[in-house]
């Protein structure tokens, strides 16, 4: 019966990795497993930022945003030697296995460790919704509120003076902040990475719609698409006539109190992953499938093709622009 575990949370922050840190202490120790946790992710490994955890500690961080533990990147982590170190800190307090909670790039340090011996299983934890395996990822039901209620306020301001925004909201190359947040707010205009409008294509739609007498224009853009949002916003004024503004919301989204969703997800998740490896598993990542979590082995995890969301991109944005159409 395994005696201890570790958990860290790696790459960017999300709403709900504290949930999910919460959660491995507090099931595992209802199963008489001490937890420790790794401070700063994989880089705490190689430095020894390992601390013991108690039913108060996990409390105490449950509802918090963030993680509490800290998260860093380390490409080092890819060297054997570097990974040596880390293995020789958790046998030094005799930690059997490991909960890792992030994205591709941490899942594929899990699996190097599993090979080296350390049994881990990987969480889904990103506010993107870039990990293919999982239908969502911890944190993305949060960010997606937050850029829903930033982009409702902005369209306040919009209609209020007649103008236009332009909107660039995070996703990591991965466009569902943008289509999900375009969807729940009538965004007129849609892009993003799996569906790039050209900027001339995105003035010429706001022209039209100016043309057409419409009161506000709201555009949401993908991040890392296009050279300067704001540039894009003047290109979009000298075309349609509208005041137009743009807005980045950067490192709003990823922070805020973990949304109830997120919260379930994160507590289920982690509680799920304890199982796992209590029953000896190691190498896996832990996916939602519509509602049912489901265990991957990560290197068919991360081959997993991506999914075609072009017909719904497409499906909304003849939605919200069926004002061109008039």
């Amino acid at each position: 019966m395994i005696k201890k575990i570790g958990v860290l949370t790696s790459g960017g922050d999300a709403p709900g990795m504290n949930a999910a840190v919460s959660s491995v202490i507090r099931y595992a120790s209802s199963n008489n497993i001490e937890v420790f946790v790794v401070r700063d992710g994989y880089k705490g490994l190689i430095h020894d930022w390992i601390e013991k955890a108690d039913l108060n500690y996990a409390q105490s961080i449950l509802t918090r945003g963030g993680t509490a533990i800290g998260s860093a990147r380390l490409p080092e982590f890819a060297d054997q030697k570097i990974r040596e170190k880390g293995v020789a800190n958790l046998q030094k307090h005799g930690i059997e296995a490991l909960v890792v909670i992030g994205g591709d790039g941490s899942y594929m340090g899990a699996q190097r460790l599993t090979e080296m011996g350390i049994n881990c299983i990987g969480l889904p934890g990103t506010i993107d919704n870039d990990i293919v395996s999982s239908d969502y990822t911890i944190g993305f039901d949060t960010a997606l509120n937050t850029v829903v209620e930033a982009i409702d306020k902005i369209r306040d301001s919009m209609q209020s003076h007649n103008r236009a925004a332009v909107v660039e909201v995070m996703g990591n190359h991965c466009g569902d902040l943008a289509l999900y947040a375009a969807t729940a707010t009538g965004a007129e205009v849609l892009s993003t990475t799996e569906a790039k409008l050209s900027e001339q294509e995105i003035v010429e739609q706001v022209t039209t719609l100016a043309q057409k007498k419409k009161r506000s224009v709201i555009v949401v853009v993908s991040e890392k698409m296009y050279p300067d949002v704001h540039a894009l916003a003047e290109k979009i004024e000298a075309g349609s006539g509208y005041i137009t503004r743009a807005t980045v919301l950067g490192h709003i989204q990823r922070g805020g109190t973990p949304s109830a969703m997120d919260r379930y997800l994160a507590i289920t998740s982690g509680m799920f992953a304890v199982d796992q490896l209590i029953a000896g598993h190691g190498g896996l990542c832990v996916g939602l499938d519509g509602t049912t979590l489901v265990a991957h082995d990560i290197n068919q995890a991360l081959s997993m093709p991506k999914q075609d969301k072009i017909k719904e991109i497409n499906k909304i944005r003849s939605l919200n622009a069926e004002f061109i159409k008039q």
